[in-house]
Protein backbone atom coordinates (compact mmCIF):
# COMPACT_ATOMS: atom_id res chain seq x y z
CA UNK A 1 0.00 0.00 0.00
CA UNK A 2 1.35 3.39 -0.61
CA UNK A 3 1.27 5.60 1.81
CA UNK A 4 0.16 9.39 1.62
CA UNK A 5 2.70 12.19 1.70
CA UNK A 6 2.24 16.29 1.71
CA UNK A 7 1.41 17.07 -1.95
CA UNK A 8 0.21 13.50 -3.24
CA UNK A 9 -2.65 13.73 -5.49
CA UNK A 10 -5.44 11.80 -4.10
CA UNK A 11 -8.85 10.63 -5.54
CA UNK A 12 -12.03 9.97 -3.26
CA UNK A 13 -13.54 6.44 -2.69
CA UNK A 14 -16.41 7.83 -1.01
CA UNK A 15 -18.53 10.66 -1.63
CA UNK A 16 -18.89 13.29 0.72
CA UNK A 17 -21.90 15.44 -0.36
CA UNK A 18 -21.82 17.87 2.38
CA UNK A 19 -18.62 19.52 0.66
CA UNK A 20 -20.26 18.96 -2.58
CA UNK A 21 -17.20 16.24 -3.58
CA UNK A 22 -18.25 12.78 -4.83
CA UNK A 23 -15.96 9.38 -5.33
CA UNK A 24 -13.60 9.93 -8.39
CA UNK A 25 -12.80 13.88 -7.54
CA UNK A 26 -9.37 14.59 -7.23
CA UNK A 27 -7.53 16.70 -4.31
CA UNK A 28 -3.89 17.52 -2.91
CA UNK A 29 -2.83 16.37 0.49
CA UNK A 30 -2.01 19.79 2.22
CA UNK A 31 -1.17 18.77 5.95
CA UNK A 32 -0.79 15.16 7.28
CA UNK A 33 -1.49 14.46 11.00
CA UNK A 34 -0.14 12.50 13.89
CA UNK A 35 -3.78 11.49 14.08
CA UNK A 36 -3.52 9.26 10.72
CA UNK A 37 -5.70 12.15 9.13
CA UNK A 38 -4.46 14.35 6.06
CA UNK A 39 -6.00 17.45 5.03
CA UNK A 40 -7.28 17.25 1.69
CA UNK A 41 -7.65 20.60 -0.46
CA UNK A 42 -9.93 20.34 -3.53
CA UNK A 43 -9.52 23.01 -6.05
CA UNK A 44 -11.93 24.29 -9.24
CA UNK A 45 -10.32 24.45 -12.30
CA UNK A 46 -9.21 27.77 -11.93
CA UNK A 47 -6.64 26.57 -8.67
CA UNK A 48 -9.61 28.25 -6.28
CA UNK A 49 -10.02 26.35 -3.28
CA UNK A 50 -13.52 24.57 -3.29
CA UNK A 51 -13.48 22.42 0.15
CA UNK A 52 -10.95 21.20 1.99
CA UNK A 53 -11.36 18.55 5.15
CA UNK A 54 -9.84 16.10 7.31
CA UNK A 55 -10.05 12.65 5.72
CA UNK A 56 -8.51 9.17 7.07
CA UNK A 57 -6.87 7.30 4.20
CA UNK A 58 -9.28 4.60 3.79
CA UNK A 59 -12.04 7.66 2.01
CA UNK A 60 -9.25 7.92 -1.05
CA UNK A 61 -6.25 6.64 -3.05
CA UNK A 62 -3.09 8.01 -3.98
CA UNK A 63 -2.85 8.84 -7.69
CA UNK A 64 0.21 10.83 -7.98
CA UNK A 65 3.16 11.11 -5.51
CA UNK A 66 5.08 13.94 -5.10
CA UNK A 67 8.13 12.27 -3.77
CA UNK A 68 8.33 10.64 -7.26
CA UNK A 69 7.01 12.78 -9.29
CA UNK A 70 4.76 9.86 -11.17
CA UNK A 71 1.53 8.54 -11.27
CA UNK A 72 0.27 5.67 -9.74
CA UNK A 73 0.12 2.19 -11.90
CA UNK A 74 -3.81 1.32 -12.68
CA UNK A 75 -2.74 -2.04 -10.53
CA UNK A 76 -1.49 -0.06 -7.37
CA UNK A 77 -4.92 2.06 -7.54
CA UNK A 78 -7.04 -1.25 -7.50
CA UNK A 79 -4.54 -2.65 -4.94
CA UNK A 80 -5.36 0.32 -3.07
CA UNK A 81 -9.40 0.28 -3.36
CA UNK A 82 -9.33 -3.77 -2.76
CA UNK A 83 -7.16 -3.31 0.77
CA UNK A 84 -10.34 -1.21 1.81
CA UNK A 85 -13.47 -3.84 1.20
CA UNK A 86 -14.50 -6.26 3.26
CA UNK A 87 -13.66 -9.64 3.02
CA UNK A 88 -17.00 -10.72 1.33
CA UNK A 89 -16.40 -7.47 -1.20
CA UNK A 90 -13.45 -9.01 -1.55
CA UNK A 91 -14.21 -12.25 -2.93
CA UNK A 92 -16.74 -10.52 -5.20
CA UNK A 93 -13.72 -8.74 -6.89
CA UNK A 94 -12.04 -11.98 -7.58
CA UNK A 95 -14.65 -13.32 -9.00
CA UNK A 96 -15.42 -10.47 -11.13
CA UNK A 97 -11.91 -10.13 -11.96
CA UNK A 98 -11.97 -14.02 -13.01
CA UNK A 99 -15.21 -13.23 -15.30
CA UNK A 100 -13.00 -10.44 -17.05
CA UNK A 101 -10.00 -12.65 -17.52
CA UNK A 102 -11.42 -15.80 -18.27
CA UNK A 103 -14.80 -14.61 -20.35
CA UNK A 104 -16.59 -16.93 -18.39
Amino acid sequence: MITPELFDIVELIVNLPTLNQFIGNQGTIVECFDDGKYEIEFTNEDGETIAQCALSADKFIVIWQSKTKQWVTISDKINAVINNLSEDRKKEVLNFARFLYLGI
